[in-house]
């Protein structure tokens, strides 16, 4: 949801366009100018007077609100609560993981097992913690940044490294198209942040392949999934083994 200082700051930039200036707006509002300046300073402000102020503009509350919408950030993350709604339901993971791969309603439907009206509630859900915009005919709108990630140690995560990444690793990665590398070194950490921008395009090159592949037939796809971590780590046997003070 949008909040109030995302309207005023949407208010003050529809005022500026318009030319419209607090001492101009007050008369309007029959307030003084030092009173509206001391209004929009704090963003304490009564739906009455966003009413009020949206009439001298001439626009409407509803134009506002896609106003802030637009103008609002892509989240980068949810809050440690709703990830936990999300990961209380697997459903619900499940339909949050096909959005994020930007699969469409009827996508998600065929290739899996809910009803029409269940997947629906779920989208409304994704909605509700604001991970989609659900418009009409269940078309929806991405309102997670191309950035977005699970928090590193919250609940999404901590599902899958209980659950998710042993089956993961419990493949041969012996098949077309698979492969599984486990490369050690020392390098200046310098370089190790070199190394995570590229590994980033690399993940960003397959999303972008995934997108333009969902028009190809169901026959010529495969599921593929591309997990890339780095980080500064010892086996834990092998860190035993280490000298001390090394």
């Amino acid at each position: 949801m949008s909040t109030t200082a995302d309207l005023i700051r949407v208010l003050k930039a529809e005022l500026k366009t318009a030319g419209i200036t607090y001492a101009a707006l007050a008369p309007q509002l029959d307030m003084a100018e030092s009173s509206v300046k001391r209004m929009f300073a704090q963003g304490d402000m009564p739906l009455s007077r966003i009413d009020a102020i949206c009439r001298v503009l001439r626009t409407d509350f509803a134009e506002l609100a896609r106003r802030v919408a637009d103008d609002t950030p892509p989240r980068i993350e949810l809050t440690p609560e709703q990830e936990r709604a999300v990961v209380a339901d697997r459903k619900l993971l499940l339909a949050a993981i096909c959005c994020l791969s930007q699969w469409t309603f009827e996508q998600v439907l065929t290739g899996y097992g809910y009803t029409e009206a269940e997947l629906v509630g779920h989208f409304v859900q994704l909605d509700r913690l604001g991970i989609i915009e659900l418009k009409p005919q269940n078309r929806y709108r991405m309102k997670v940044a191309k950035t977005f990630r699970w928090r590193p140690h919250g609940p999404v995560m901590q599902f899958f490294r209980a659950e998710v990444v042993p089956d993961y690793f419990r493949g041969g990665f012996d098949a077309e198209g698979e492969q599984l590398m486990l490369v050690h070194g020392e390098i200046n950490p310098r370089v190790a942040q070199v190394f995570n921008e590229r590994l980033g395009r690399i993940a960003s090159d397959f999303a972008q392949q995934h997108l333009a592949d969902q028009r190809l037939p169901d026959d010529q796809k495969r599921p593929f999934t591309l997990v890339i971590g780095m980080r500064s780590w010892l086996f834990g046997p092998f860190r035993d083994l280490r000298r001390k003070g090394v």
